[in-house]
C-alpha cells in the first residue's frame, strides 16, 4: 500500500486535520518534531498578520502509542485560534474575485453564491497540515540518514550566490535569517526589496531550492509514466498554492546546450562509478542515481494585494476594484518548509515502495543491503543472449 495523506478544514474553521496512511510501525514520534516544523512555517519576513494570531501546535489523535507509530493511519489536528473571531458572526459577502486566485474558477465550478467557500479551502492555511504530515516523513527519512532541506535563492529580481557552499551549510545558514537565504549579502537586498513592496502595497514571488541528500540509487521507475520520480515530485510541488514552475537539476540551462555538454560523465574510481557533476539533479530515467536531488521551484507573487486590482463585482455586475483579504506580502520564505514537506512525502513513499516492510526494524537492514554504483554490486556478465524467442 503506498503512502498517502488527506487534509481537511477551512482557513477560518475550527480546526485543520490530516490523516497519513502507510507510515511503518516503530518510528519514534514525539509531537515536538511536528511542532518544530509548524513553527518554521509561521516564520518569514513579509508575513501577514495571521501569523501573529495563530500559535500552531499539533494534537496526534491516532496511529501513535507509547510515543511510536503503530502502522495504523496517523491522524492529526491543529486548531485555528482565529476561528473565535468568525464563529457565529455575520460576514460581509465576498463578490469581487481576485485575478490569479481560485475565487472565480471555484465559483464557476461549484456554483457558490459567495466567493468565501472557495477562499476558505483554497487558502494556503491548508498547508499547515501538509507541513505536519511532511514533518513525519522527514523524521522517517532521517532514520536512513536521508536529509531534506531548502532555502530561498531569489526574491523578485534579487538573486543569491550560493556557488561553492556545501548543501548542509546552506540549510543551516538559511535558518539563521528571516528570508531563509544562505547568502548574507543577498539577505539584506531581499529584505529591502520586500519592504519596498510592502510600502507599495504589492506582493513578491521568488525561487526556492529543495535538496535531498543521502538518497540511494533506485527510487522511482521508468516502467510507467506515473512512477517516474520527477513526475511524482512535480505533481506534489505544483499542488502547493502559488507554485508555477519546477526544474530538476540544470534543466533550463541544459535545454540550451548540446547533449555532450548537458550530461554527467560516468567515471571509475576505486571500483565505484562516480559523477564529477550533477547537471541531472540526481534523477536519470525517472530513477534516483545516488547524487543529491536538486529541485528549483518558481513561486508567483500571490494574488491578494493591498493595492486593488481590476475585477468585476459579481453582485452589482460592474467593473471595479478587488477587496483586500488579509494575506502575506512575500510568502516565499514561509514556503520553504512547505515544499520540503511535499518532497519528503514523495521520497518517503518511493523509499517504502522500494524496500517494503511494515516496521522500521524490518526496513533498516533492507535499506543497508541496497545495491549501489559499485562494480561489485553489478551483474553485467558480457554474455550473448536472446531477447525475443
Amino acid at each position: 500500500m503506498p503512502l498517502r495523506f488527506l487534509t481537511a478544514g477551512e482557513s477560518h474553521g475550527p480546526a485543520l486535520v490530516s490523516i497519513l496512511d502507510g507510515m511503518p510501525a516503530g518510528l519514534p514520534l514525539p509531537a515536538i518534531i511536528i511542532d518544530h516544523e509548524l513553527s518554521r512555517r509561521q516564520q518569514g519576513y513579509g508575513s501577514g498578520g495571521r501569523m501573529k494570531i495563530e500559535k500552531d501546535t499539533v494534537s496526534i489523535l491516532g496511529g501513535v502509542m507509547e510515543g511510536k507509530t503503530t502502522g495504523a493511519p496517523i491522524s492529526m489536528l491543529v486548531r485555528n485560534d482565529d476561528h473565535d473571531k468568525w464563529k457565529g458572526k455575520l460576514i460581509v459577502p465576498l463578490t469581487t474575485p481576485r485575478p490569479g486566485h481560485a475565487d472565480l474558477t471555484g465559483l464557476v465550478k461549484y456554483g457558490y453564491h459567495d466567493i468565501r467557500p472557495t477562499l476558505e479551502r483554497s487558502s494556503a492555511r491548508e498547508t499547515t497540515m501538509r507541513v505536519a504530515t511532511g514533518a513525519i516523513c522527514k523524521h522517517f527519512l532521517a532514520q536512513f540518514n536521508i536529509q531534506v532541506g531548502g532555502y530561498v535563492v531569489a526574491i523578485g529580481d534579487i538573486n543569491a550566490n550560493c556557488e561553492g557552499m556545501p548543501y548542509p551549510e546552506r540549510f543551516h545558514s538559511a535558518e539563521e535569517n528571516d528570508v531563509r537565504c544562505p547568502d548574507s549579502e543577498a539577505v539584506i537586498a531581499m529584505k529591502n526589496k520586500i519592504s519596498e513592496t510592502m510600502q507599495a502595497k504589492d506582493t513578491l514571488g521568488g525561487i526556492l531550492e529543495i535538496i535531498v541528500l543521502g538518497l540511494p540509487m533506485g527510487l522511482g521507475s521508468y516502467s510507467q509514466w506515473d512512477k517516474r520520480l520527477e513526475a511524482r515530485l512535480a505533481a506534489a510541488i505544483l499542488s502547493v498554492q502559488a507554485m508555477k514552475g519546477v526544474e530538476i537539476g540544470d534543466a533550463w540551462e541544459n535545454a540550451r546546450l548540446p547533449g555532450t555538454q548537458a550530461h554527467d560523465a560516468i567515471l571509475l574510481q576505486d571500483h565505484k562509478l562516480v559523477r564529477p557533476t550533477n547537471r541531472a539533479g540526481g534523477v536519470e530515467g525517472g530513477i534516483t542515481n545516488g547524487q543529491p536531488l536538486v529541485i528549483r521551484v518558481a513561486m508567483k507573487p500571490i494574488a491578494t494585494t493591498l493595492k486593488p486590482q481590476v475585477t468585476v463585482d459579481l453582485a452589482t455586475q460592474t467593473q471595479g476594484p478587488t477587496r483586500y483579504e488579509r494575506s502575506d506580502f512575500c510568502p516565499v520564505p514561509r514556503a520553504v518548509p512547505i515544499l520540503e514537506s511535499m518532497v519528503a512525502f514523495v521520497i518517503a513513499d518511493a523509499l517504502i515502495e522500494k524496500i517494503g516492510g511494515d516496521s522500521l526494524a524490518e526496513m533498516l537492514p533492507r535499506f543497508a543491503s541496497l545495491r549501489s554504483a559499485n562494480l561489485d554490486d553489478l551483474v553485467v556478465d558480457n554474455t550473448e543472449h536472446i531477447f525475443w524467442d
